[in-house]
Protein backbone atom coordinates (compact mmCIF):
# COMPACT_ATOMS: atom_id res chain seq x y z
CA UNK A 1 0.00 0.00 0.00
CA UNK A 2 2.59 2.37 1.04
CA UNK A 3 4.78 1.51 -2.53
CA UNK A 4 1.64 2.26 -4.23
CA UNK A 5 0.72 6.22 -2.33
CA UNK A 6 4.20 7.23 -3.03
CA UNK A 7 4.50 6.17 -6.53
CA UNK A 8 1.11 7.95 -6.98
CA UNK A 9 2.41 10.71 -4.99
CA UNK A 10 5.34 10.84 -7.51
CA UNK A 11 3.34 10.61 -10.19
CA UNK A 12 1.10 13.69 -9.51
CA UNK A 13 4.34 15.48 -8.90
CA UNK A 14 5.54 14.60 -12.58
CA UNK A 15 2.32 15.43 -13.71
CA UNK A 16 1.99 19.09 -12.15
CA UNK A 17 5.72 19.91 -13.90
CA UNK A 18 4.22 18.29 -17.48
CA UNK A 19 1.38 21.13 -16.92
CA UNK A 20 4.01 23.91 -16.32
CA UNK A 21 5.70 22.49 -19.59
CA UNK A 22 2.46 23.62 -21.22
CA UNK A 23 2.07 26.90 -19.69
CA UNK A 24 5.28 27.79 -20.75
CA UNK A 25 5.15 30.93 -23.38
CA UNK A 26 6.25 34.20 -24.51
CA UNK A 27 6.23 35.10 -21.05
CA UNK A 28 9.11 33.09 -20.20
CA UNK A 29 10.87 34.62 -22.93
CA UNK A 30 9.89 38.42 -21.26
CA UNK A 31 10.96 37.21 -17.79
CA UNK A 32 14.36 36.20 -18.84
CA UNK A 33 14.88 39.23 -20.73
CA UNK A 34 13.51 41.96 -17.35
CA UNK A 35 16.66 39.79 -15.85
CA UNK A 36 18.93 39.78 -18.16
CA UNK A 37 18.55 43.64 -18.56
CA UNK A 38 18.58 44.24 -14.94
CA UNK A 39 21.44 45.93 -14.05
CA UNK A 40 20.90 45.23 -9.96
CA UNK A 41 19.28 41.85 -8.33
CA UNK A 42 16.72 39.44 -8.34
CA UNK A 43 14.80 40.14 -5.40
CA UNK A 44 12.82 37.03 -4.85
CA UNK A 45 9.68 36.98 -2.03
CA UNK A 46 7.06 34.22 -0.80
CA UNK A 47 5.32 33.18 2.07
CA UNK A 48 5.54 29.65 3.65
CA UNK A 49 6.11 27.08 1.50
CA UNK A 50 6.45 29.52 -1.15
CA UNK A 51 9.07 31.34 0.43
CA UNK A 52 11.17 28.56 1.41
CA UNK A 53 11.12 27.48 -2.59
CA UNK A 54 12.09 31.31 -3.07
CA UNK A 55 15.28 30.75 -1.10
CA UNK A 56 15.99 27.17 -3.16
CA UNK A 57 15.87 29.33 -6.23
CA UNK A 58 17.50 32.42 -4.98
CA UNK A 59 20.57 29.90 -4.15
CA UNK A 60 20.59 28.41 -7.83
CA UNK A 61 20.72 31.70 -9.23
CA UNK A 62 23.33 32.93 -7.47
CA UNK A 63 25.50 29.64 -7.85
CA UNK A 64 24.60 29.91 -11.73
CA UNK A 65 25.84 33.35 -12.36
CA UNK A 66 22.59 35.72 -11.64
CA UNK A 67 22.79 38.12 -7.76
CA UNK A 68 19.74 37.18 -5.96
CA UNK A 69 18.61 37.46 -2.73
CA UNK A 70 15.18 36.43 -0.95
CA UNK A 71 13.53 39.20 0.96
CA UNK A 72 10.50 37.65 3.74
CA UNK A 73 7.68 39.63 2.84
CA UNK A 74 6.67 40.07 6.31
CA UNK A 75 10.23 41.74 6.96
CA UNK A 76 9.89 43.61 4.42
CA UNK A 77 7.04 45.55 5.42
CA UNK A 78 8.78 46.19 8.98
CA UNK A 79 12.29 47.90 7.59
CA UNK A 80 13.66 45.15 5.31
CA UNK A 81 12.08 47.24 1.90
CA UNK A 82 14.75 49.56 2.55
CA UNK A 83 17.51 47.11 0.73
CA UNK A 84 15.13 46.89 -2.66
CA UNK A 85 16.50 49.26 -5.16
CA UNK A 86 14.77 50.62 -8.22
CA UNK A 87 16.78 48.47 -10.43
CA UNK A 88 16.06 45.69 -8.84
CA UNK A 89 13.27 42.61 -10.53
CA UNK A 90 11.50 40.90 -7.90
CA UNK A 91 10.34 37.50 -8.47
CA UNK A 92 7.15 37.08 -6.39
CA UNK A 93 5.47 33.54 -5.68
CA UNK A 94 2.26 32.34 -4.31
CA UNK A 95 0.33 29.93 -5.81
CA UNK A 96 -2.97 31.47 -4.71
CA UNK A 97 -1.41 35.06 -5.70
CA UNK A 98 -4.10 35.94 -3.21
CA UNK A 99 -0.87 36.02 -0.31
CA UNK A 100 -2.22 39.16 2.20
CA UNK A 101 1.67 39.76 2.52
CA UNK A 102 2.60 39.67 -1.46
CA UNK A 103 -0.75 41.97 -1.93
CA UNK A 104 1.18 44.93 0.11
CA UNK A 105 3.87 44.76 -1.14
CA UNK A 106 3.48 44.88 -4.84
CA UNK A 107 2.06 48.32 -5.09
CA UNK A 108 4.72 49.45 -3.14
CA UNK A 109 7.26 47.82 -5.98
CA UNK A 110 5.31 49.69 -8.10
CA UNK A 111 5.44 52.84 -7.25
CA UNK A 112 9.21 52.78 -6.76
CA UNK A 113 9.18 51.79 -10.77
CA UNK A 114 10.45 48.13 -10.06
CA UNK A 115 9.83 45.61 -12.80
CA UNK A 116 8.17 42.47 -10.88
CA UNK A 117 7.36 38.85 -12.10
CA UNK A 118 5.05 36.39 -10.69
CA UNK A 119 4.99 32.84 -10.31
CA UNK A 120 1.58 31.92 -9.26
CA UNK A 121 -0.88 29.19 -10.36
CA UNK A 122 -3.69 31.92 -11.11
CA UNK A 123 -3.01 34.83 -13.51
CA UNK A 124 -5.74 36.49 -12.45
CA UNK A 125 -5.05 36.99 -8.82
CA UNK A 126 -4.47 40.41 -7.57
CA UNK A 127 -0.22 39.05 -8.11
CA UNK A 128 -0.80 38.43 -11.25
CA UNK A 129 -3.23 41.18 -12.25
CA UNK A 130 -0.13 43.72 -10.36
CA UNK A 131 2.76 41.59 -11.82
CA UNK A 132 4.54 42.61 -15.24
CA UNK A 133 5.24 39.86 -16.08
CA UNK A 134 3.56 36.25 -14.75
CA UNK A 135 4.85 32.86 -15.04
CA UNK A 136 1.57 30.31 -15.28
CA UNK A 137 2.40 27.35 -12.94
CA UNK A 138 -0.95 25.76 -12.19
CA UNK A 139 -1.03 22.37 -11.39
CA UNK A 140 -3.73 19.62 -11.54
CA UNK A 141 -4.01 18.74 -8.62
CA UNK A 142 -1.88 18.55 -5.13
CA UNK A 143 -0.10 15.10 -3.96
CA UNK A 144 -1.41 15.76 -0.89
CA UNK A 145 -4.84 13.79 -0.67
CA UNK A 146 -6.67 16.59 1.60
CA UNK A 147 -5.47 19.37 -1.20
CA UNK A 148 -4.44 21.19 1.75
CA UNK A 149 -0.44 21.25 1.95
CA UNK A 150 1.29 22.31 -0.77
CA UNK A 151 3.40 19.56 -2.89
CA UNK A 152 2.93 19.56 -6.48
CA UNK A 153 2.60 23.00 -6.42
CA UNK A 154 5.93 24.22 -5.02
CA UNK A 155 7.34 21.75 -6.68
CA UNK A 156 6.43 22.98 -10.18
CA UNK A 157 7.40 26.59 -8.95
CA UNK A 158 10.68 24.81 -7.87
CA UNK A 159 11.27 23.44 -11.60
CA UNK A 160 10.18 26.85 -13.29
CA UNK A 161 12.82 28.60 -10.93
CA UNK A 162 15.18 26.18 -12.34
CA UNK A 163 14.35 26.77 -15.83
CA UNK A 164 14.86 30.21 -15.32
CA UNK A 165 18.21 29.42 -13.70
CA UNK A 166 19.35 27.46 -16.34
CA UNK A 167 18.54 29.78 -19.02
CA UNK A 168 20.12 32.73 -17.99
CA UNK A 169 23.28 30.61 -16.95
CA UNK A 170 23.06 29.39 -21.07
CA UNK A 171 22.65 33.28 -21.90
CA UNK A 172 25.33 35.02 -20.07
CA UNK A 173 27.61 31.88 -21.06
CA UNK A 174 28.44 31.00 -17.24
CA UNK A 175 31.57 28.25 -17.69
CA UNK A 176 32.34 25.81 -15.67
CA UNK A 177 35.33 28.07 -14.03
CA UNK A 178 32.91 30.70 -12.87
CA UNK A 179 30.95 27.68 -11.11
CA UNK A 180 33.95 26.86 -9.50
CA UNK A 181 34.62 30.06 -8.02
CA UNK A 182 31.18 29.99 -6.56
CA UNK A 183 31.56 26.39 -5.37
CA UNK A 184 35.18 26.71 -3.56
CA UNK A 185 34.03 23.96 -1.25
CA UNK A 186 32.61 20.33 -1.79
CA UNK A 187 33.44 17.25 -3.44
CA UNK A 188 33.11 19.31 -7.16
CA UNK A 189 33.89 22.49 -6.31
CA UNK A 190 37.47 20.00 -5.30
CA UNK A 191 38.03 18.25 -8.41
CA UNK A 192 37.66 21.62 -10.64
CA UNK A 193 40.51 23.33 -8.40
CA UNK A 194 43.12 20.58 -8.98
CA UNK A 195 45.06 21.15 -11.73
CA UNK A 196 44.68 18.93 -14.90
CA UNK A 197 47.93 17.17 -14.22
CA UNK A 198 46.75 15.87 -11.02
CA UNK A 199 43.91 14.24 -11.80
CA UNK A 200 44.80 13.09 -16.17
CA UNK A 201 45.93 9.48 -16.75
CA UNK A 202 49.02 9.24 -17.73
CA UNK A 203 51.75 6.21 -18.57
CA UNK A 204 50.25 2.93 -19.57
CA UNK A 205 46.97 3.99 -18.65
CA UNK A 206 47.37 6.18 -21.93
CA UNK A 207 44.99 4.43 -25.22
CA UNK A 208 47.62 4.95 -27.89
CA UNK A 209 49.06 3.73 -30.79
CA UNK A 210 51.55 4.99 -33.70
CA UNK A 211 49.86 6.92 -36.79
CA UNK A 212 50.89 3.40 -39.11
CA UNK A 213 49.63 0.97 -36.48
CA UNK A 214 46.38 -1.09 -37.90
CA UNK A 215 43.47 -0.22 -37.19
CA UNK A 216 42.78 -3.88 -35.30
CA UNK A 217 45.93 -2.61 -32.99
CA UNK A 218 43.93 0.96 -32.25
CA UNK A 219 40.58 -0.95 -31.96
CA UNK A 220 43.09 -3.47 -29.30
CA UNK A 221 44.44 -0.70 -27.46
CA UNK A 222 40.73 1.10 -27.06
CA UNK A 223 39.49 -1.67 -25.94
CA UNK A 224 42.57 -2.22 -23.25
CA UNK A 225 42.11 0.91 -21.76
CA UNK A 226 38.54 0.87 -21.82
CA UNK A 227 38.07 5.12 -21.80
CA UNK A 228 36.27 5.94 -25.04
CA UNK A 229 38.88 6.54 -27.45
CA UNK A 230 42.65 5.91 -28.74
CA UNK A 231 45.13 8.44 -29.14
CA UNK A 232 47.02 8.57 -32.65
CA UNK A 233 50.95 9.99 -32.08
CA UNK A 234 53.37 11.01 -34.35
CA UNK A 235 57.26 11.74 -33.85
CA UNK A 236 58.77 13.16 -30.12
CA UNK A 237 54.78 12.19 -28.61
CA UNK A 238 53.08 14.63 -30.96
CA UNK A 239 49.11 14.33 -31.58
CA UNK A 240 48.10 13.81 -34.53
CA UNK A 241 44.54 12.32 -34.07
CA UNK A 242 42.27 10.87 -32.18
CA UNK A 243 39.47 7.43 -32.73
CA UNK A 244 36.40 7.19 -30.63
CA UNK A 245 34.37 4.73 -30.07
CA UNK A 246 31.74 6.41 -32.70
CA UNK A 247 34.54 6.63 -35.12
CA UNK A 248 34.90 2.80 -34.92
CA UNK A 249 31.20 2.25 -35.32
CA UNK A 250 30.64 4.45 -37.94
CA UNK A 251 33.64 2.56 -39.97
CA UNK A 252 31.50 -1.01 -39.08
CA UNK A 253 28.62 0.51 -40.69
CA UNK A 254 30.18 1.55 -43.52
CA UNK A 255 31.62 -2.22 -43.89
CA UNK A 256 35.66 -0.47 -43.82
CA UNK A 257 38.03 -3.25 -43.67
CA UNK A 258 39.50 -3.25 -40.51
CA UNK A 259 42.47 -5.21 -41.35
CA UNK A 260 43.71 -3.07 -43.88
CA UNK A 261 43.06 0.41 -42.86
CA UNK A 262 45.71 2.66 -40.71
CA UNK A 263 44.75 4.56 -38.00
CA UNK A 264 46.27 7.48 -39.41
CA UNK A 265 44.21 7.22 -42.30
CA UNK A 266 40.88 7.32 -40.80
CA UNK A 267 41.82 8.99 -37.17
CA UNK A 268 39.78 12.51 -36.61
CA UNK A 269 43.25 15.05 -37.09
CA UNK A 270 43.77 18.05 -34.43
CA UNK A 271 42.01 16.82 -31.63
CA UNK A 272 40.95 19.68 -28.65
CA UNK A 273 43.66 19.44 -26.24
CA UNK A 274 44.68 20.94 -22.85
CA UNK A 275 47.66 22.08 -20.98
CA UNK A 276 48.65 20.10 -18.21
CA UNK A 277 48.99 23.17 -15.88
CA UNK A 278 45.27 24.35 -16.45
CA UNK A 279 42.95 23.69 -13.58
CA UNK A 280 40.18 20.58 -14.00
CA UNK A 281 37.62 23.35 -14.38
CA UNK A 282 39.48 24.72 -17.48
CA UNK A 283 39.26 21.37 -19.41
CA UNK A 284 35.25 20.68 -18.16
CA UNK A 285 34.45 24.42 -20.09
CA UNK A 286 36.44 23.24 -23.29
CA UNK A 287 34.33 19.71 -22.91
CA UNK A 288 31.45 21.97 -22.77
CA UNK A 289 31.95 23.87 -25.27
CA UNK A 290 33.30 21.44 -27.76
CA UNK A 291 30.98 18.54 -26.95
CA UNK A 292 33.76 15.81 -26.01
CA UNK A 293 34.39 13.70 -23.00
CA UNK A 294 37.84 13.09 -23.21
CA UNK A 295 40.93 15.40 -23.69
CA UNK A 296 44.68 14.67 -24.42
CA UNK A 297 46.89 16.34 -22.31
CA UNK A 298 49.88 18.42 -23.32
CA UNK A 299 52.98 19.81 -21.73
CA UNK A 300 54.45 22.79 -23.21
CA UNK A 301 56.27 21.66 -25.88
CA UNK A 302 53.20 20.31 -26.99
CA UNK A 303 54.17 16.41 -26.10
CA UNK A 304 51.46 14.02 -24.76
CA UNK A 305 51.57 13.72 -20.78
CA UNK A 306 48.45 12.21 -20.63
CA UNK A 307 44.51 12.36 -21.13
CA UNK A 308 41.58 13.04 -19.39
CA UNK A 309 38.16 11.79 -19.41
CA UNK A 310 34.90 13.58 -18.11
CA UNK A 311 34.18 11.20 -15.88
CA UNK A 312 37.79 12.30 -14.13
CA UNK A 313 36.28 15.72 -13.50
CA UNK A 314 32.48 14.47 -12.55
CA UNK A 315 32.81 11.56 -10.62
CA UNK A 316 32.70 7.85 -11.75
CA UNK A 317 33.08 5.85 -8.13
CA UNK A 318 36.04 6.99 -6.24
CA UNK A 319 37.59 10.67 -6.96
CA UNK A 320 41.76 10.67 -6.58
CA UNK A 321 44.28 13.20 -6.64
CA UNK A 322 47.72 12.15 -8.02
CA UNK A 323 50.86 12.38 -5.81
Amino acid sequence: MSLTLAKEVLQIEADGISSVIDQIGPEFDQAISLIMTCPSRVIITGIGKSGIIGQKISATLNSTGTPSFFLHPVEAMHGDLGIVDQNDVVLAISYSGESAELSMLMPTFKKRGIKTIAITGNKNSTLGRSADVVLGAAVPREACPLGLAPTASTTAALALGDALAVVLLDKKKFAASDFRKNHPGGSLGERLKAKVREVMLTGEQIPKVDENATMAKAIEALNEKNIGAVLICGPESSIKGIITDGDIRRLISKSVDMTTQLAGNVMTQGPKTIDENLLAADALSIMQRHEVTILPVCNTLGQLVGILHLHDLLGKGEFRLLV
